[in-house]
C-alpha cells in the first residue's frame, strides 16, 4: 500500500500530461471568447442602426420608404445571421469546456476515453467552423448594404 503523501504526489505528477493536453482547448476558449466579443460588437451596431431606421420608415413615403424598408429587411437578416454565429460559437465553447472536463476526469479515473475526447473535439471544431461561416455570410450581407447603388453609379447630370 502506498503512503498517503506518496499517493498524493503520484496523482499530482500523473496530472502533468493531462494539464499539457488541456492547454490547447483552453487557448481555443480564449479565441472563441474574442470571436464572441467581435460578434457582439457587430450585433450591437446592427441593432442600433435598426432602431434608428424604425422612425424613418414610419414617416417616409414613396421610393424613399421602399429603400428604407429594403435596408430594414437586410438589417433583420444580418441580426439573425449574427445570432446564429453567436449560438454556434457558444456551442463550440461549451463542447470545449466539456472536453477539458472529460480530459481531467479520464486522467484522474484512469479511463480510456480517447474516442469520446476526439468526438467532442471534432464537434467543437465543427461548431466553430460553422460559426465562422455564418460570420462570413454576415460580413457579405453588410458589404451589400454599403455598396453604392446602381442608380447612383448610372446617374447622369440633369441639364
Amino acid at each position: 500500500m502506498i503512503d498517503g503523501s506518496l499517493h498524493d504526489t503520484y496523482v499530482v505528477l500523473g496530472l502533468g500530461p493531462v494539464i499539457e493536453l488541456a492547454l490547447a482547448p483552453v487557448f481555443l476558449l480564449v479565441a472563441i471568447g474574442s470571436f464572441l466579443n467581435v460578434c457582439a460588437g457587430r450585433l450591437a451596431r446592427v441593432v442600433d442602426r435598426a432602431r434608428k431606421l424604425e422612425p424613418l420608415v414610419l414617416t417616409a413615403r414613396g421610393a424613399e420608404h421602399d429603400l428604407l424598408v429594403e435596408e430594414a429587411r437586410l438589417l433583420d437578416k444580418r441580426i439573425g445571421t449574427i445570432n446564429r454565429a453567436i449560438l454556434m460559437a457558444v456551442i463550440a465553447a461549451i463542447l470545449t469546456v466539456g472536453l477539458v472536463f472529460v480530459l481531467f476526469g479520464a486522467g484522474l479515473a484512469g479511463l480510456d476515453l480517447g474516442n469520446l475526447i476526439a468526438l467532442m473535439f471534432m464537434a467543437g471544431v465543427a461548431a466553430l467552423g460553422s460559426s465562422f461561416a455564418l460570420f462570413l455570410l454576415e460580413t457579405r450581407l453588410a458589404i451589400r448594404m454599403v455598396r453604392v447603388p446602381r442608380r447612383i453609379l448610372t446617374h447622369e447630370e440633369e441639364v
